[in-house]
């Protein structure tokens, strides 16, 4: 037996519900708002999606892999932490106010993520601790607070999108923060 084509495009239905928990949340976006803002009937996104927790969760990953991926490649291609998270911050202000898409992050906005989050204060953590480990940043750094720090200004910034603010103001956030950043090892 041939298996019916699917009536949809799965790749652009995905980036319509990945949109919609962006822009909503998890808990404030039912299946019946998915139904309306992709047009796929509820038994045709249960059968390519399973049920909403699993249709979150590759929304999450899609978002990581697309929108929120600037993060992870600052960490990646960046020789050094403050090189990183300076490309992080200037990015975010960009992306957080890109138009015709949600504002802020779907990470940082969405409860049930805390552990991705701690994961990406993590990742940052162990870009400090580095840099500490080799005499770019002085011994003393705190790594662990200068990390939460970092988180708290990237969350500050998608809250502060998510609230209207401009990309120049968010770049003005940035800047500020970066202003703290300890000297490095001359």
């Amino acid at each position: 037996m041939v298996g019916r084509k699917r009536g949809f495009d799965r790749d652009d239905v995905l980036d319509q519900v990945t949109r919609a928990f962006w822009r909503d949340g998890y808990q404030a976006t039912s299946v019946a708002d998915l139904t309306a803002t992709t047009g796929v009937n509820p038994p045709s996104l249960y059968a390519a999606f399973g049920d909403k927790r699993a249709l979150f969760t590759e929304a999450v990953a899609r978002y990581q892999q697309t929108y929120g991926a600037f993060t992870a490649r600052a960490l990646d291609e960046e020789p050094t932490a403050r090189q990183a998270v300076e490309r992080i911050l200037t990015e975010a202000a960009v992306e957080y106010t890109t138009p015709d898409r949600p504002k802020g992050c779907l990470v940082l906005s969405a409860p049930e993520l805390d552990g991705l989050r701690d994961q990406a204060r993590q990742a940052v953590e162990n870009k400090i601790r580095h840099d500490v480990a080799t005499g770019a940043l002085p011994a003393g750094t705190d790594a662990h607070r200068l990390a939460v720090f970092v988180a708290a200004t990237v969350r500050g910034m998608s809250s502060l999108a998510r609230d209207g603010a401009t990309r120049a103001e968010l770049h003005d956030v940035a800047r500020t923060a970066l202003s703290v950043w300890p000297a490095p090892v001359p």
